[in-house]
Formats: C-alpha cells, structure tokens, sequence
C-alpha cells in the first residue's frame, strides 16, 4: 500500500480522477487543447464527475491514468511489503509484538523506498487526469515531460509524497493494526477476510483524510505549469501551502477530501485483505514444503 498510492491502487481509479480534476484542473471541457486561464479547482464532487465526462473522453475519462498506476503499483507494492515486513520483524524483536511504535516506523521506512519507485507514474497519472490533459497515454507523456522538463520533473513532488505519507502511514498502520486487534476480538475467527477488509477501510478512510492537505500540496506540485496551472517559484512545501491558502483560502488545502476517502477506504480494504491472505497461503505452503 504506498501511500500515493496506497492500497489496491489499481481498484477503483474513477475517484482519484475526479479528486485531481477538483484540484488541478481549468473548467472548460477540452482534454487536449490547454487554456492559458490559472487553474481554478471544481467546487464539488459531482461536478468534478461531471466535467470529466462531459469533456472528450466521456466515462472513459474518469479512468484517465489507471495504465500509469497499474505499471508502478506492482513494483512499488513488492517494494513496500517487502521493507514493511523486514522492518516490522527487526523492530518488533526490539520493542515488543504488537508494539504500535515498531508498526508506524516500519510503515514509515516502507513509504520512503516505495515512493522512489512509484512517485515517476504517480506523476505522470496525475499529469493524465487533468481535465484538459495534453498528453494521449503514458508513453506520449513520458516522452513529453522527459523532452520539455527533464527527469527532475517526475520527482519534483518525492520530498512532499514522503512527508505526505509517512503521517499518513502512521495514521494508516496504528489504526488497521488496533483495528485487527479489536475486531479479532469480537470475531469467532480472528484472520477472517472480513476483519482484514474492515481494519483496512478503517484505516485508509482515517488517514486519508487526515492527510489530505499534504496530497493537495503533491497534486499541486506534480501539475504544476501543464493546461494554464500555476508553476511555483520554489517546490518549498511551505511555500506551496502558502500560495494555495492566499489564492483559496483554508478551504483550498481540504479540496478533493472526499473523494479520497472514498477511493482510499475501499483500496485499503482490498489490499489488505488479498495481502493477509497471499501472506496466509504462502505460509502454509512454506510449512508443507519444510515438512
């Protein structure tokens, strides 16, 4: 689950297009012909919907960047779990099982390996779901960002992706694993699909929505100077915070929160769960081939 990622990213995409039309994009329904007007945000979930399928693409548009998410999900998930697991069996030997410290740490170092290798088609998934995007796939914006910006530009939000997801990591494994603890509880079966999928929604809906400013300043950055966006004078996450309050207010830096909780919620759910249970499954086999 990388934070920008994170959970199964690769479910339910219609949310993070309308998340970043609300954020990012111009009102006007072209896909492909830029506007030189400043961005202005969409005021409302439906009708950011709306925008995005009334402009060229249609429905279509609402799944604008899912083949850039589907190619850095795979590898940024192996890097996230791998780390994670890692991590947690290192500091847990230290502080303790079920040491929520030890969770939140190894979350944490998990974010900052997995956002190197996600960060580039994040950016580039964003790119694509502008409202009035200039791009007409991954490989056309990759080679346009490569040719017009450099290489720099698909890191140009890493700083503020790791500072955005170490909180939201944080917030996202005390909770899923309080959660699991507490529902496993109640529960006649304690590794059941349902607890895993409920600790997960959880999780994911609490610490999206406590980092949604952070993902604002992200978006904000990755988009900068594409379709008549505003280009920041310094990639400062102060500065960008700044410059979002003076032109929208307080309100500007919660823009999108909705939709990011309704797309994190079921993400997490899903990831978690076919995680605990491809984690199950290999132990077991594991333990028949050693025995």
């Amino acid at each position: 689950m990388t934070a920008s990622g994170s959970g199964s990213t690769c479910s339910p995409a219609p949310s993070p297009a309308s998340s970043s039309t609300r954020r990012c994009s111009p009102l006007t329904p072209s896909r492909r012909t830029c506007r030189p007007p400043p961005c202005r945000p969409v005021l409302s979930l439906g009708a950011a919907l709306r925008a995005a399928v009334a402009g060229e693409g249609g429905v279509r548009a609402l799944y604008r960047g899912l083949p850039a998410m589907a190619l850095g999900a795979g590898p940024a998930h192996a890097v996230y779990f791998s780390v994670y697991e890692f991590a947690k069996s290192r500091l847990s030997d230290r502080l303790g099982p079920n040491n929520p410290a030890a969770h939140a740490a190894s979350g944490v170092l998990a974010t900052v390996a997995s956002d190197a290798v996600f960060t580039p088609m994040d950016t580039v998934k964003q790119r694509l779901q502008l409202t009035s995007s200039p791009y007409t796939g991954v490989s056309h914006c990759v080679r346009t960002v490569l040719r017009d910006e450099g290489l720099g530009a698909f890191f140009a939000s890493y700083r503020t992706t790791v500072v955005m997801n170490a909180p939201y990591t944080a917030v996202h494994f005390a909770t899923y694993e309080a959660a699991k603890r507490m529902l496993g509880d109640m529960a006649a079966n304690e590794d059941s699909l349902a607890v895993h999928a409920t600790a997960g929604a959880a999780a994911g809906a609490l610490a999206a929505a406590v980092t949604t400013p952070l993902d604002v300043v992200k978006t904000q950055l990755q988009c900068q100077g594409v379709c008549g966006c505003e280009r920041f004078s310094s990639s400062s996450i102060g500065d960008v915070f700044r410059t979002i309050i003076k032109r929208d207010g307080y309100a500007g830096l919660m823009r999108g929160w909705k939709p990011r909780m309704l797309f994190h919620a079921p993400a997490a759910a899903i990831c978690w769960s076919t995680y605990e249970a491809s984690k199950s499954f290999f132990e077991r086999f594991n333990e028949k081939r050693r025995k």
